[in-house]
């Protein structure tokens, strides 16, 4: 990756629905190039895929839980796996430290937070939680590329 890629991930990522010709004129390159840079990016697996930013607070979830998960020795990676299918699941972590696993996920209300820490987190080999419930959050982008 070259200061051009650079360029142009910093424009997909303040914008993903800009056009290769916009994208072109403000980073002084043309479109062919910047088609061609962006499609080796996405055929690298350096772009997954493209999606839109929402308020999950304006969507109704009110609570952001950070989960800490220790499981049974062996298991981590088939709970991680369970895990991340749910879908109000945003990160699953595989973490050092005195647990296994971090996961963030997000929530309506209290009694959704209290089902998924009871029932859904209740599967075999995990033998213990720590809810922390996110009471402001300050920051929270994704979208970060270093110069």
């Amino acid at each position: 990756m070259d200061d051009t890629d650079v360029r142009i991930l910093k424009k997909l990522l303040s914008d993903a629905r800009l056009s290769y010709r916009r994208i072109a004129d403000e980073i002084g390159v043309s479109p062919p190039t910047v088609l061609a840079r962006v499609q080796k990016l996405e055929q690298e697996g350096i772009v997954k895929s493209y999606s839109a930013l929402l308020d999950h607070e304006k969507l109704g979830f009110d609570l952001t839980a950070i989960i800490e998960i220790t499981a049974t020795k062996g298991k981590i990676v088939e709970i991680e796996k369970q895990i991340a299918k749910f879908p109000n699941v945003c990160a699953v972590y595989d973490i050092t430290g005195l647990t296994d696993m971090m996961i963030i996920a997000k929530f309506k209300n209290r009694s959704e937070l209290s089902k998924f820490v009871k029932k859904d987190l209740s599967m075999p080999y995990v033998e213990r939680t720590n809810t922390h419930v996110v009471l402001i959050t300050v920051k929270e982008d994704f979208r970060f590329i270093e110069s």
